[in-house]
């Protein structure tokens, strides 16, 4: 296995995935390393998500929003993608440890590895649609 040179634009990257729980796309780590390192391109940033998710120091996740986002988090934890604000946050609470060895058992395949995304409403969305539907119930009653 070839080793990767090292990269001060790679380790700016991944230094802050690991700072935020916020699940950003390229887009944003892009806008967030241009901070430091003014030159880098879209493209670089691009580069080194690919390299650092192919090497497992990063997730790549997929919601159905159109983009990609990263979680510096590489263990296993399920996500919700919100529906209302498509917030990507992690939810509490812990993956079944032997899940995929559960869903593998009746598959003659091979399972390596599996993400968990839930679809719903984030906490705040959730609060909110609350107090509509109690606005509208008061002002039925």
């Amino acid at each position: 296995m070839a080793t990767t040179k090292f990269s001060r634009q790679r380790e700016a990257i991944l230094r802050y995935l690991k700072s935020t729980t916020s699940h950003p796309t390229a887009e944003l780590v892009y806008n967030e390393v241009r901070k430091s390192y003014p030159q880098v391109s879209l493209g670089t940033v691009y580069r080194n998500l690919n390299l650092l998710s192919e090497n497992g120091s990063i997730l790549r996740l997929q919601c159905g929003d159109g983009s990609e986002h990263f979680d510096a988090t590489t263990a296993s934890h399920p996500h919700l993608f919100c529906r209302e604000c498509h917030s990507l946050i992690d939810l509490p609470g812990a993956v079944k440890p032997d899940l995929l060895s559960d869903i593998a058992a009746d598959y003659r395949g091979r399972l390596e590895s599996y993400s968990l995304m839930c679809f719903g409403l984030c906490e705040h969305c959730a609060d909110l649609k609350r107090k509509v539907n109690d606005k509208k119930e008061d002002s039925y009653g």
